[in-house]
């Protein structure tokens, strides 16, 4: 938050720019001190506790982060005509209100931390100042504060579940788990649902994903990028608290068949939605609708999927940032994100259309890349419950989804380049172009080995949700 200050009293747009990345990294070195030694951070309050489901999470924000830090310099340093004061002081936010998310233990402080998320990426989509821009951002606005709202409405309903048991109300999350077995049902079923919905829209599941195409579409490749990386996971992990609520009262087995009917639900929409579909960055939209679907299902799946799942939520994250910084680097070059002027790629910017192929065939779960590794260990989940049909149907959507969005990459990749294709004297800026290129390495090398580390953080977070994991 202080380098946001200094950012909004820089006078320098050049100059305020490499703030971005100095505060990536020292982040990141704080945090790396914390998971090496506990207590380097100490919070005293019981609100502000990073456990391992937090901490995993916000390694996930960290990572794509980094490379979104780098990436900014080089995107700032080509979109010199517009003032980057608002835009990096929001990104710079982002930041802090993650941090906020992935500590908190108190349903109010992760509520308000979640809404903030809203109001700083807000103005990241309004970067390009058009009509589009203003109304993606309005709408992004109204729909995300709705479902927010709705999100608030079921934590009080949690909390006057508490009330009618007789149990003093909190929104502490230690308190709402010791007192979920004897909450009233209806008050706290009723309030499982608003959470559902308040938090699902902010996730863009369907079908609370409206606001998803028109901000992703619009916004410069680095927002989509926080967007579908970001934001996502942070909405996720805060229904994830949830789900722990549901599991410590007992609600699991119900539970289970509803988030998995969701998530297939959500998978099947976003494949409908990607047929024949013209614009590349509202299909990665679709894509990141499809993407939470597969966190649901393997969420709904229970204790065998856990952490192929939370893995997910990385390889989901790292892969949206390899497609929407390149995305980003084709529609500047060729100033159309549509593909009735975008084609032959691969010859106007080469390095960028290569990465954003091998971003397609990771993002559609191909070998060797990993999301397969992510999604594989879910649907071995599925099949050790039993679950065939779910499996069969995933398997279906997961198919639909490679036809749809394949059509459309190869449109955009061959042939030769159109009227409005960058001049054979167009170079891609490196900085634009070295972040996806080596996040695109990290994706491929995370599907072929999965270092300890890695491996630890996640199965730790697995077992906070499930003990018995």
């Amino acid at each position: 938050m202080g380098t946001a200050a200094i950012a909004a009293v820089l006078p320098s747009n050049r100059h305020r720019g490499l703030l971005i990345p100095v505060t990536a990294v020292l982040h990141s070195g704080a945090l790396a001190m914390v998971w090496r030694a506990p207590g380097f951070m100490n919070v005293t309050s019981d609100w502000l506790v990073l456990d391992s489901l937090g901490l995993a999470v916000q390694w996930v924000i960290e990572i794509l982060y980094l490379f979104c830090a780098f990436y900014a310099l080089g995107y700032l340093r080509v979109r010199q005509e517009r003032s980057n004061r608002v835009f990096v002081v929001c990104l710079l936010l982002f930041l802090t209100v993650a941090t906020v998310v992935t500590w908190s233990r108190h349903f109010g402080v992760t509520w308000i931390a979640i809404e903030a998320t809203t109001l700083v990426t807000a103005p990241l989509i309004y970067f390009n100042h058009n009509k589009l821009s203003i109304e993606a951002t309005w709408k992004y606005l109204m729909v995300s504060s709705v479902g927010i709202a709705l999100a608030l409405l079921g934590t009080f309903f949690t909390a006057y579940a508490m009330r009618e048991a007789g149990i003093v109300p909190s929104f502490a999350f230690d308190s709402v788990i010791s007192a979920a077995p004897r909450m009233d049902r209806t008050w706290f079923r009723a309030g499982f649902v608003l959470l559902l919905v308040g938090y699902g829209t902010k996730m863009g599941i369907a079908p609370m994903h409206t606001w998803k195409p028109d901000a992703y579409g619009e916004a410069p490749g680095i927002v989509g990028t926080v967007l579908a990386g970001g934001v996502t996971s942070l909405a996720f992990l805060a229904f994830v608290r949830v789900y722990q609520v549901m599991v410590a009262a007992g609600e699991s087995p119900v539970l289970g068949r509803y988030l998995t009917a969701i998530g297939l639900f959500s998978m099947a929409v976003a494949g409908v939605l990607m047929i024949g579909q013209k614009d590349f960055k509202r299909m990665l939209a679709y894509s990141s609708v499809e993407h939470m679907g597969i966190l649901m299902f393997g969420l709904g799946i229970g204790v065998p999927a856990l952490f192929g799942m939370l893995l997910h939520v990385m390889m989901n994250a790292l892969t949206k940032g390899v497609l929407f910084l390149s995305a980003g680097n084709i529609r500047r070059a060729y100033g159309s994100k549509s593909i009735d002027t975008v084609s032959g790629a691969l010859r106007a910017v080469p390095v960028s259309a290569s990465v954003f192929i091998a971003g397609f065939f990771a993002v559609v779960a191909s070998p060797p890349f990993g999301p397969f590794r992510s999604e594989f260990a879910i649907l071995s989940g599925a099949i050790h419950e039993g679950r065939i049909s779910s499996v069969m149907l995933f398997l279906l959507f997961l198919l639909i989804v490679f036809l749809g969005m394949g059509k459309t990459v190869l449109s955009m990749m061959l042939g030769e380049p159109s009227s409005n294709a960058p001049p054979d004297a167009y170079r891609e800026p490196l900085l634009t172009v070295l972040p996806p290129l080596i996040l695109v390495a990290v994706v491929l090398f995370l599907g072929v080995a999965l270092p300890a580390p890695i491996k630890d953080l996640f199965r730790n977070a697995a077992l906070l949700l499930e003990p018995g994991l």
